[in-house]
């Protein structure tokens, strides 16, 4: 078995639907197995993946074992040459995991390969390369020298802002969003330290294959990561879980500095989970006084571009629900740029999901269009006629 794809789930099936969909034809023509690991979900994740995804191996706790425990399991149980860990609030373009394969087959010193993160305005994560959170560099990051300076080789390493994103480059640390990982790294290193239940895991296991001798790097092939429909971000349990990572990750691999370092790096931990949870309690405390009311222009238009027939039904669906929306008729050969391509559509200043049929232009096209011409106020959406579904970054619609 040459790979062994894993998707930790909580509660975003409709996420990892797509995912799986996208993963069905990036797979082809690869001997793989696919793991889906669900963490005690609500919303019929297991029920519904069994009826439509009949090949995939899925793993339903009874409990939310986190993260690391999670994919701990599916990799004991897989027997893949490579393990890809991916998020489920993903989609991949159809060359991304054959391209990256051939990377790493052709760099057998490679531990880990992490891959471009767009976000769902197209723009680029910085998460997609990182550098390890040494004790300085984690300074110049929460005193805002890293957002300051981010191409400054030694304020801004957090992100490693100076890299090119056009090239494959060594990097420190591969995002577990999408992190492809020889199985006989793992076997050297270990496993993902169960410590971490949700985030640090990544930081930790990277930092163990550099000590290890094995390189990580950055491949500038691009999947699409929403960044929080696997996770409640606005929520207090996010920041005690983030910021407990980092005390983790702090004490198992600087806790023998001295205390002259370690103090007042502890405390510039407190200080930033303190200041995120006062801001969520204060975000709170002016929605229950009533001082925070939803805007008219927070509802989203959309733009929907495809096949007549995918039209037809998005038409239909937006009848339904009452959205703002315009039509356009296309597909990958007539209109090879998509939106980009419609003056009105580009023009845009108001927030506005452009929506296409995954049967009119594939994955790694609507990737391109939009990493192409990302702006602030356009954002990813797609439509499936096999079950009706446009999905977003905030919703999913049928």
């Amino acid at each position: 078995m040459k790979l062994t794809v894993i998707i930790v789930s909580y509660n975003v099936r409709h996420y990892v639907e797509q995912c799986l969909n996208s993963l069905s034809r990036a797979l082809s023509g690869i001997e793989a197995e696919i793991y889906v690991v669900d963490n005690h979900s609500k919303d019929n994740t297991v029920e519904k993946l069994t009826r439509y995804f009949p090949d995939i191996n899925i793993v339903a706790s009874n409990h939310n074992l986190g993260f690391s425990r999670a994919n701990n399991i599916a990799i004991k149980q897989s027997e893949g040459e490579y393990v890809l860990l991916l998020n489920p609030d993903t989609f991949v373009g159809e060359n991304v995991i054959s391209e990256c394969l051939a990377f790493m087959e052709e760099h057998p010193d490679a531990g880990a390969l992490g891959v471009r993160m767009i976000d769902s305005n197209g723009k680029a994560s910085p998460e997609s390369r990182r550098g390890l959170p040494t004790p300085m560099t984690s300074f110049y990051k929460m005193i805002g020298l890293c957002k300051r300076y981010p191409k400054n080789r030694r304020f801004g390493k957090y992100y490693m802002g100076y890299l090119p994103w056009d090239k494959a480059v060594e990097i420190e640390v591969v995002s577990g969003a999408f992190c492809l990982v020889r199985r006989a790294a793992l076997e050297k290193v270990g496993l993902l330290d169960e410590d971490f239940f949700m985030y640090g895991e990544d930081i930790d296991l990277s930092y163990r294959l550099l000590k290890a001798g094995m390189h990580n790097w950055y491949y500038p092939a691009s999947i699409l990561h929403y960044k929080g429909e696997s996770t409640q971000k606005s929520s207090f349990r996010y920041v005690h879980v983030f910021y407990e990572a980092m005390f983790i990750f702090f004490r198992k691999h600087y806790g023998s500095m001295s205390i002259l370092l370690s103090v007042p790096i502890r405390l510039a931990i407190l200080f930033k989970a303190t200041v995120a949870a006062s801001a969520l309690a204060w975000g709170r405390l002016r929605k229950m006084l009533g001082f925070y009311y939803k805007s008219r222009d927070r509802y989203p238009d959309y733009v929907f571009i495809g096949r007549e027939c995918a039209i037809k039904n998005c038409r239909r669906i937006s009848r339904k629900l009452g959205l703002n929306a315009r039509f356009f008729t296309a597909d990958s050969s007539t209109n090879p740029e998509g939106h980009n391509a419609i003056r009105d559509v580009c023009e845009i200043t108001t927030p506005t999901y452009v929506v296409y049929d995954i049967d009119a232009y594939t994955y790694e096209e609507i990737l391109d269009i939009f990493s192409a011409n990302p702006q602030k106020y356009l954002s990813i959406g797609t439509f499936d006629m096999r079950n009706n579904k446009i999905i977003t970054k905030d919703e999913v619609l049928a």
